[in-house]
């Protein structure tokens, strides 16, 4: 995918997990506890989280995303037979406390010196990612933390990416949205944003409406990638 400057770009919204911070570290912290298993429940973890929220979107039975996650762990841990006392608990508790990426404390520091607009976009509750940044020291960094809890529904669901738009008051054309997860920046680029995929862990591209405007492999290129001074 060829990676250009995007000009004409006010504002920079980002998913939570997987991008600004790193769903593995909670289990990754764990590992005293889960051993060997530690990768294989934070992959199956992750894989059911997801799993839950399109199943609950395209079946209208919407729960928040602490149920959701807790709901994933416990199919990760019974599958992979893991009962420890107190294991729940612990990983429920350091999914509260993820760790950034280590580039993104800078990203964010110089993206915010261009006096562009920054918020997270996510599926993450409101406490939930009070808990993340404020953990993360990262509070001043932006303008709007926003919840799909405000719409009712899940990504990749059109309203959700609409909400950053409507809180931030800038045109889908003129936000830059950032993810890891390919399924949801394509489908943000789909919606009408501009759109950069951070490919991290170097996935094959998705075969579903519509290409991203680039991909990088890191947070820390982006501020480059943003040629012009906001509008």
């Amino acid at each position: 995918m060829n990676t250009k400057p995007l000009l004409e770009v006010d504002a920079c919204v980002f998913d939570a997990y997987g991008t600004l911070f790193d769903f593995n570290s909670a289990a990754s912290a764990a590992r005293s506890e889960l051993g060997e298993d530690w990768q294989r429940v934070s992959d199956l973890w992750r894989q059911k989280q997801l799993q839950y929220t399109w199943l609950r979107g395209l079946a209208g039975h919407h729960a928040d995303f602490w149920q959701v996650t807790g709901e994933a762990l416990d199919f990760a841990l019974a599958t992979l037979n893991i009962e420890r006392a107190g294991l729940r608990e612990r990983l429920m508790d350091l999914y509260l406390k993820l760790a950034t990426y280590a580039e993104v404390p800078e990203t964010l520091r110089r993206l915010k010196a261009t006096g562009r607009k920054l918020a997270i976009l996510s599926n993450g509750t409101p406490a939930m990612l009070e808990a993340v940044v404020n953990c993360a020291g990262l509070q001043q960094m932006f303008d709007a933390v926003l919840s799909v809890e405000e719409v009712g529904v899940y990504k990749p669901h059109p309203a959700v990416y609409g909400l950053a738009c409507t809180r931030l008051e800038i045109e889908r054309s003129r936000i830059c949205f950032l993810s890891s997860n390919a399924w949801d920046a394509y489908s943000a680029k789909a919606f009408g944003m501009r759109v950069v995929w951070c490919n991290r862990y170097g996935q094959a591209p998705e075969r579903i409406p519509a290409t991203p405007d680039g991909e990088i492999s890191e947070l820390s290129v982006l501020p480059n990638l943003l040629a012009s001074v906001p509008g």
